[in-house]
């Protein structure tokens, strides 16, 4: 069960840091009143918005303020955040930085550095399999700044894999890569990976407990994959 619909099991995102194609879905978002959402506090607080400017050539996004005041004081305390929406069929994922309360026409506003990556699903090209019982997963080293961590595989293709990492204030953000992930069950040597993370979403466990799932980009998969997710989707 999820916090916040999921993105379609069958997709994958693909990564846009062009500011043509960023405003371009902005706008699509903006003109159709879509909510926009940020998950703060390691999800104990959800920011939900809706974009209200969308200027490339000023480089900058303004939204409203949440209805929510204490989500407001937590956004404007991050550097940056990662906002998500769930337009029907759809999945878009942003990151926006620099935080700023503004007035704007005579209201409160929340002022924003235009967004450098957006990620919108895809159509996947090879479905992924199931993988049960989660094979542990090893992230030791990226590029993004992102510390070590643990985590489950829950899905894998020779594409693309989906983790599920325990805890929630690790935040990967779509674009980020991380270098040297290692998997695999106990007692089998590793395969190390080097991922894209394509997308983020809180989820709620069985055990109510709450985590983030990921779904990554392989970058130059080994020839060795194939084997693996034939194995592991056994």
């Amino acid at each position: 069960m999820t916090t916040d619909q999921l993105p379609d099991t069958h997709r994958i995102g693909r990564i846009r840091r062009s500011p043509s194609e960023i405003v371009y879905i902005l706008g699509f978002l903006g003109a159709r009143n879509e909510p926009i959402r940020a998950h703060l506090h390691d999800g104990e607080l959800l920011f939900m918005s809706r974009l209200h400017v969308v200027d490339p050539i000023g480089s900058y996004i303004i939204i409203q303020p949440s209805a929510n005041e204490a989500a407001n004081v937590a956004l404007l305390s991050r550097p940056r955040c990662t906002f998500f929406a769930s337009p029907p069929g759809c999945h878009v994922e942003f990151v926006a930085a620099d935080p700023r309360e503004i007035m704007h026409g005579g209201m409160r506003a929340i002022r924003f550095r235009f967004p450098e990556v957006l990620v919108d699903l895809q159509r996947r090209e090879y479905d992924r399999a199931s993988v049960s019982p989660q094979i542990p997963l090893q992230c030791l080293a990226d590029a993004g700044g992102v510390l070590s961590f643990g985590g489950g595989l829950v899905d894998i293709s020779v594409g693309g894999i989906g983790f599920l990492v325990y805890d929630p204030g690790i935040t990967l953000e779509p674009g980020t890569v991380l270098k040297g992930c290692r998997m695999g069950p106990d007692g089998m040597p590793p395969l190390i990976l080097d991922l894209e993370v394509r997308y983020s979403e809180l989820v709620s466990l069985a055990d109510g407990t709450r985590a983030k799932r990921s779904g990554c980009r392989i970058i130059d998969p080994p020839e060795t994959l194939k084997q693996f997710v034939e194995v592991s989707a056994e």
